[in-house]
């Protein structure tokens, strides 16, 4: 009878432990969860300013095509001639600007792509810890009620006696 109470006690402080664990994965798993939202928000603003400076780049080769040829067609004037070329070197280093901050950009997207990967393995861990968890709470909880259910005939057998 004792041995009994003493194992309903011991299922119970594991059952307590178990279901403890399960609420801090719970929580973990929250915050992964969270954590990769806010990467995958991060992702979708980088794609939209990866496209936005491609678009940029795009007009400013236009532009400096366009630029180049007004200088080939162009006037004699050296005036002129000197303004189109400031213009075609500011151009230039425009597009050069532009195709940095698209470099950039692909860069932390990629960064950002690897770290998403990286939470939804440990999403995926967390939640198979869980998973064992909660196999390991239904067992010991299993195992408890048979202790109660033996408690509960040895307490029959022994008011009967």
């Amino acid at each position: 009878m004792e041995k009994v109470k003493e194992k309903m006690i011991a299922l119970r402080a594991e059952v307590d432990d178990v279901q403890a664990k399960n609420d801090e994965l719970q929580a973990k798993i929250k915050v992964l969860e969270q954590e990769n939202l806010q990467k995958e928000q991060e992702i979708t603003s980088l794609n939209h300013q990866k496209n936005l400076l491609e678009q940029d780049v795009e007009k400013l080769e236009t532009r400096l095509k366009e630029e180049k040829e007004a200088h080939v067609i162009g006037s004699n004037n050296s005036q002129e001639m000197q303004n189109l070329q400031r213009k075609v070197q500011l151009l230039e280093e425009e597009a050069e600007e532009a195709e940095k901050n698209l470099r950039e950009t692909n860069e932390k997207l990629r960064l950002t792509d690897v770290k998403a990967e990286h939470y939804e393995r440990k999403v995926a861990t967390v939640e198979a810890e869980r998973d064992a968890l909660e196999k390991k709470y239904e067992d010991a909880l299993e195992e408890r009620k048979k202790a109660a259910h033996e408690l509960e005939d040895l307490q029959s057998q022994l008011a009967s006696i």
